[in-house]
């Protein structure tokens, strides 16, 4: 996989796709993150991105023509599968998103700053907007890190155990059951004997059951009326 972001502060990527999970894809090779300067693409004096918004109002708007010129280059080089905007009313990300966008080969994210992007850039060239929350950032560039972290983690070959990505939370439209690790005793806190037992069968009886248990509590809304 192949994901392009837009950006006018690339620096803020340099932790994120750094460590961990996708610094581990990335060195396998299973995914390539190209970070963008918009400001690159600016062609005034001073490389600005922003300026005032027509008809007034708080606030500035980043300008179509850098952002439309560094999108254009890219699919002139390529096809993509998505063109993305990072926005507060966008569809709402959800595991379902993020397993459905894992399968793509080539993805732009484009990152928002101010108070938004020129309209004409949404209309011309975005063809999807997802939000992570019903929240304001500062800019999309948080979001678009949480959105790669939650595609690439379940792209096949990521993950060392390749069944770990399928035992996460809101896979299977539930929570994930309670996990435990040595010691079997802690101070009185006992791990509960089912998960001792060496039962697989009871195991995951026992874990379906937890996690049932958990949705219910805690998100009875992912449970619909037939569970």
């Amino acid at each position: 996989m192949r994901i392009d972001i837009l950006t006018i502060f690339p620096e803020m990527f340099d932790s994120p796709f750094g460590h961990s999970i996708i610094k581990r894809a990335k060195n396998k090779g299973i995914v390539k993150i190209f970070i963008h300067n918009i400001r690159d693409y600016s062609l005034t004096k001073n490389k600005n991105v922003d300026d005032y918004a027509f008809g007034g109002g708080a606030g500035m708007v980043m300008m179509i023509e850098p952002i439309a010129l560094c999108i254009e280059k890219l699919k002139s080089e390529r096809t993509y599968d998505d063109i993305i905007y990072m926005s507060p009313d966008g569809e709402l990300l959800n595991q379902s998103i993020a397993n459905h966008l894992s399968m793509y080969n080539n993805l732009i994210i484009l990152c928002g700053h101010y108070k938004g992007i020129d309209e004409r850039v949404r209309e011309a060239y975005i063809t999807r907007e997802i939000s992570i929350g019903d929240y304001v950032l500062s800019g999309g560039e948080l979001a678009a890190a949480v959105l790669c972290d939650s595609i690439i983690r379940v792209i096949p070959g990521v993950l060392n155990d390749e069944t770990s990505a399928l035992s996460d939370s809101f896979q299977n439209d539930l929570l994930s059951p309670p996990v435990y690790t040595r010691p079997a005793n802690y101070k009185g806190m006992k791990v509960p004997d089912i998960l001792l037992s060496g039962n697989e069968k009871e195991i995951q009886k026992w874990k379906m059951s937890k996690a049932m248990e958990r949705t219910a509590l805690r998100r009875p809304d992912l449970l619909s009326d037939d569970d």
